[in-house]
């Protein structure tokens, strides 16, 4: 069995005639993420702030229970069968700044709303219960069609959910986002320096 992250395509450069050397501008570094999964802009900031000793934030290993494994050689195994053992919290936590951090990764092609049905309850369950204990918890928010990124602190998330469940509610529009969120402008290294944002969440 193979595993594969979502973004696994092979890249294939196209050719084309040799043109003059310019320099970035904004514009064109707000295109030179363009085709990475929004888990690939994460890991990448995450490396660069272990790096530079900023934070420690790793992603959550998903609990996975193996049923059936064959041994096609003695150094090699090949897993046949396995089953996810219990749902997953969020995507990512670690502390920043001696702070609790746990948040979970959302991508969206819709340009106008985020649909709350890509919110699982077990995750509101979880997260309200890190803020609970004085953790800071958020959805970092990918609207992918329009390359635009927030961190969407979790008492914004809770409001919108508790809509939700009173039917008044099926999406957090996008004027929320700006109004109430963070908004995560696209740098160089890292690309989604998202900590600046969390950094408005601290006491």
């Amino acid at each position: 069995m193979t595993i594969r992250y979502p973004n696994g395509r092979k890249y294939t450069p196209i050719k084309q005639d040799a043109q003059p050397i310019k320099k970035s501008t904004p514009k064109d570094l707000s295109f030179s993420n363009r085709g990475k999964s929004l888990e690939d802009e994460i890991d990448e900031a995450n490396s660069f702030y272990l790096t530079r000793q900023l934070a420690v934030i790793h992603k959550k290993p998903v609990p996975i229970q193996i049923v059936n494994v064959e041994y096609p050689s003695r150094s090699a195994a090949v897993i046949r069968e396995a089953y996810f053992k219990t749902p997953s919290t969020t995507d990512y936590n670690g502390v920043y700044k001696g702070r609790y951090i746990d948040f979970d990764a959302k991508d969206t092609k819709n340009k106008t709303s985020f649909p709350l049905k890509n919110i699982h309850p077990h995750q509101m369950t979880h997260m309200r219960a890190a803020v609970e204990h004085g953790g800071i918890c958020f959805l970092l928010v990918r609207f992918s069609t329009l390359n635009r990124y927030f961190v969407l602190p979790f008492d914004v998330v809770d409001s919108t959910w508790h809509d939700m469940e009173n039917g008044s509610r099926k999406s957090i529009p996008l004027e929320i986002f700006e109004q109430q969120a963070i908004e995560i402008k696209v740098g160089y290294i890292p690309q989604l320096d998202y900590l600046k944002a969390v950094a408005a969440l601290l006491p």
